[in-house]
C-alpha cells in the first residue's frame, strides 16, 4: 500500500469517462482500463503520477483509478455517481465515517476549476486507501486535516475487520 506521502495530479486531456449508453461503466471493465491506462501515459510524460477525468460533460469524474474528493471551508465534496464511474467500496465507506465523524460530505457534481480553489484534495481505491494530493497542476498542496482525519478514521476502521 502507497506510504500516504501524498502523489501529483493533472487534468488529463486525452480521455473522458463514457457515458452508460456509449460503454459498460458499471466495473473496471474494458471500456475503463485502457483509458486510464492512456491517461495514466499522459500524465507520466507531464510529470504528474496520476490524473483527474473528466465525464462526458466535462465534470470531475475520478481519477484515473481511484476516487477523488476535496475539501473546502471545512467541506468535502465528491462527485456524484452518474455512471461514467464506479463509486468504489471505499470512497463508500470513507463518505460514510466522515458523515458519522460530522464531516458534512456532499456527493454533487464537482467542476475542474473547484479542484484549484480547493483546500484539500484526496483519493481513495482499493489500492491505497485513502491517499493525500500534495499538487494539483501547478498548485502544491499539504495533507490537511480532513485528508489526515479520513485516511485515519478509514484504517481505524480497517483494524476492526476479520479476515477469515
Amino acid at each position: 500500500m502507497p506510504t500516504g506521502a501524498g502523489m501529483a495530479l493533472g487534468l488529463c486531456r486525452s480521455i473522458r469517462r463514457p457515458t452508460p449508453e456509449s460503454a459498460p461503466t458499471d466495473a473496471k471493465a474494458s471500456c475503463l482500463y485502457p483509458n486510464s491506462s492512456r491517461g495514466v501515459a499522459e500524465m507520466l510524460k507531464r510529470g504528474f503520477q496520476n490524473g483527474v477525468v473528466l465525464d462526458a460533460m466535462g465534470n470531475v469524474a475520478e481519477t484515473c483509478s481511484s476516487n477523488i474528493f476535496l475539501a473546502k471551508d471545512g467541506k468535502v465534496a465528491t462527485p456524484v455517481p452518474n455512471g461514467s464511474f464506479l463509486a468504489g467500496i471505499t470512497r463508500n465507506r470513507t463518505i460514510r465515517l466522515l458523515r458519522t465523524a460530522g464531516v458534512t460530505v456532499e456527493e454533487r457534481t464537482v467542476t475542474p476549476a473547484e479542484l484549484d480553489e480547493a483546500d484539500e484534495i484526496f483519493t481513495t481505491g482499493n489500492a491505497g486507501k485513502v491517499q493525500p494530493v500534495t499538487r494539483y497542476e501547478s498548485r502544491d498542496l499539504q495533507p490537511g486535516p480532513i485528508t489526515r482525519q479520513a485516511a485515519e478514521l478509514y484504517m481505524a476502521y480497517a483494524r476492526t475487520q476479520r479476515v477469515i
